[in-house]
């Protein structure tokens, strides 16, 4: 039932069947260690707390994968992809990048180099990290508007 339950948490979240098998093996080595710990105290029932673990070794494995990939833009991997598609769409994000206004190229480089939204917000001289968060929503949005404008895009989709 926990792998059940992780691997339909997973699939909804943009998951593939190797990505269950890691997340679980994390999973319960991180329980694995949490419970040979002398200060281990279970608070909640075990499932519950499983599940809370492997949600944030998944949600940490994203995170990653976001900043890896640049952006947080979903591309379909068919396996059908080739190196050239991948220059091309690299291309049009730099130059839709380009097009961004200053502010929101600084805050969306601070959080591609891994700055929290409370440092993003102190740079860039934002009320809070709330406000910082929201901005490079925003900004993100602006740069998708750009990049799906972009014709080479549209005739990226083709392909």
């Amino acid at each position: 039932s926990y792998f059940e339950m992780v691997r339909d948490h997973i699939k909804k979240n943009s998951g593939t069947e190797e990505d269950i098998y890691d997340v679980l093996q994390e999973s319960i080595v991180i329980l694995y260690k949490h419970i040979r710990e002398e200060s281990f105290k279970l608070t909640s029932d075990l499932k519950g707390y499983f599940f809370g673990i492997a949600r944030n070794v998944w949600n940490a494995q994203l995170r990653e994968k976001s900043k890896t990939t640049g952006l947080d833009i979903d591309i379909s991997d068919e396996g059908d992809q080739t190196d050239s598609n991948q220059a091309l769409l690299e291309r049009i994000v730099s130059r839709s990048f380009i097009l961004l206004k200053e502010d929101c190229q600084m805050i969306i480089n601070l959080f591609m180099q891994g700055n929290t939204f409370e440092e993003i917000a102190r740079r860039m001289g934002l009320k809070n990290e709330s406000y910082a968060r929201r901005k490079k929503y925003l900004c993100k949005e602006a740069l998708m508007e750009i990049i799906k404008s972009d014709n080479e895009y549209h005739d990226l989709g083709s392909l």
